[in-house]
């Protein structure tokens, strides 16, 4: 692999297209290593044809988003998991 990559937070503006937050703060899960970090950590390949980001453990592919011009695509399938930090609800968490 290549060490001219950018840093995960090259994808804070194609996937603030898809989500309501901000995912590079989001923690991931590497389906092919186990290692959890930031997406704003993974090493990001792009933008044409789309956006690559792989895993700085194993270098796997861990998400692939493509921005065409009327629709995304996002692919997950080298995450095991995203856990995405929430801003807390208006009124505080007893407000619900």
């Amino acid at each position: 692999m290549t060490d001219d990559y950018l840093d995960g937070n090259a994808l804070a503006g194609p996937l603030r297209e898809i989500f309501a937050v901000d995912v590079t703060a989001a923690v991931e899960r590497c389906a092919g290593c186990g290692r959890s970090g930031l997406v704003a950590s993974l090493h990001v390949y792009g933008p044409e044809p789309g956006f690559t980001a792989r895993c700085p453990g194993c270098e796997e592919i861990v998400l692939r988003v493509v921005r065409g011009p009327d629709a995304a695509w996002l692919d997950l399938r080298g995450t095991v998991s995203l856990r995405i930090p929430l801003p807390e609800p208006p009124g505080g968490p007893a407000a619900g």
